[in-house]
């Protein structure tokens, strides 16, 4: 079983020949392989050292086992030889780190998504066995607001909502998830959310009198105060539509308010506006 690097030696035992002088062992071949060659040296007139060279480096993802035959022949006339079958199973190395299907994955929430939604699932693949392609995930480079709102299932990739959302107040966050096999190598993905508009907000009417009280004997067409109308929301969430329940003229482009008619002094001294959203 292998697991070293290129020029790794490994000795194997050498074959014996009951004959002596020529008849006995005289050299060894090995059958043609894209891994190992052989290296034959002298130690004595009846001894030789025999080991197997690493000439290319092993990937197991490719190739876990290879099998060739060592030849060992004597000098005797007929030559004579006997075969040994060399089976090598390459053992794993952590040399692949984790692979995500998707370099940036994109998801989109509206604001009122409920606790426990999936926002996504990211996930990565080892090429390794074992310890060496066990995957699990964990966020980086993400604020300290985005780990309130989400979470992230550190075995299964899966990311979900945790935390209220608010577009009026983040409308989207990005981050990092960091994939790591079991032995520290890892890659990354970026994850963009991006957050939708809901209309979960009321317009807001600030009124402005420019003239407080009204005089009982101002003016048709004179200016007495300015609404100022606001929504949270955006696009059409935050189109504002205002109507008045007197007898006064409204301009809807610059909100001020004109009186129509004189005005008559009522046992009451207040007029109240209503308006629709």
């Amino acid at each position: 079983m292998f697991s070293s690097g290129y020029r790794a030696n490994y000795r194997l035992i050498e074959a014996h020949d009951m004959d002596i002088g020529q008849n006995t062992v005289t050299h060894y071949s090995l059958q043609k392989n894209d891994y190992f060659v052989l290296s034959v040296n002298e130690v004595s007139d009846r001894r030789k050292s025999i080991e197997l060279v690493l000439d290319k480096e092993l990937d197991r993802e490719k190739e876990r086992d290879i099998n060739f035959v060592l030849v060992a022949a004597d000098g005797g006339n007929p030559q004579r030889s006997g075969t040994a079958n060399i089976h090598v199973s390459v053992l794993d190395a952590n040399d692949n780190a984790p692979v995500f299907d998707q370099a940036v994955y994109k998801a989109s929430l509206p604001e009122n998504a409920p606790l426990d939604t999936v926002v996504v699932t990211v996930s990565a693949t080892d090429a390794d066995e074992g310890v060496n392609g066990e995957v699990t995930y964990e966020f980086s480079r993400i604020s300290e607001k985005a780990k309130r709102v989400f979470s992230l299932n550190s075995q299964t990739g899966q990311i979900k909502v945790i935390g209220g959302l608010d577009f009026e107040s983040n409308s989207k966050y990005e981050m990092r998830v960091d994939a790591k096999d079991g032995y520290g190598l890892s890659s990354d993905s970026t994850l963009i959310i991006d957050i939708t508009d809901v209309n979960d907000n009321a317009p807001v009417i600030h009124v402005k009198s420019l003239t407080n009280p009204i005089p009982e004997n101002v003016s048709p067409g004179t200016e007495v105060g300015i609404i100022n109308v606001q929504d949270r929301d955006s696009e059409k969430n935050r189109q504002v539509r205002c109507s008045l329940q007197q007898a006064i003229s409204f301009s809807p482009y610059m909100c001020f308010i004109w009186a129509l008619s004189t005005v008559l002094r009522f046992y009451t001294a207040s007029y109240h506006w209503l308006f629709h959203h």
